[in-house]
């Protein structure tokens, strides 16, 4: 193939990739298994989206919505999604029976680009904040130890 063909085929492959999400964008309906290994999908009525990519950051959402009352992300019209996409196998087997035990749903990140356009940052939680038309009007990064139980807080 010659360089040239090689070289226009990049750039289009690119050019399709879906770019990640920005403030303004509209959320996308998506369907993925919870840690239960059953399907979930959704189609609307989210206000917050928060996606752990990394165990630290998951672990510490885990704990804080491990402490809330039964059904806390419903009643906020919340979703929280954990990236397991490359865990090994070994790790799998530790980690998804310890996620069955939490009372809450986590949606499980599995599929190679499922969070492609999600956009991340070292260490902390992606939070997604949607209208009601599912429009992204906030698109923000916090420390899940420290900022997490403001995002429920009351307005003030």
């Amino acid at each position: 193939m010659p360089i040239r063909t090689l070289l226009l085929f990049c750039l289009v492959t690119l050019g399709l990739a879906a770019a990640p999400y920005r403030v303004g964008d509209t959320f996308e309906a998506f369907t993925t298994k919870d840690q239960h290994d059953r399907t979930f999908t959704y189609t609307g009525g989210a206000r917050l989206v928060i996606v752990s990519f990394e165990m630290g950051s998951g672990k510490a959402a885990n704990g804080y919505f491990e402490e809330q009352p039964a059904g806390f992300l419903d009643q906020h019209r919340a979703l929280f999604i954990a990236n397991i996409h490359g865990m090994p196998g070994i790790g799998r087997a530790f980690a998804l029976p310890k996620m069955r035990k939490y009372p809450h749903r986590i949606l499980l990140a599995d599929a190679e680009n499922f969070l492609a356009r999600y956009p991340t940052e070292e260490d902390k939680l992606t939070v997604l904040t949607l209208d009601d038309a599912g429009k992204i009007t906030a698109i923000r990064f916090i420390n899940p130890k420290k900022e997490l139980a403001g995002l429920f807080a009351p307005a003030k």
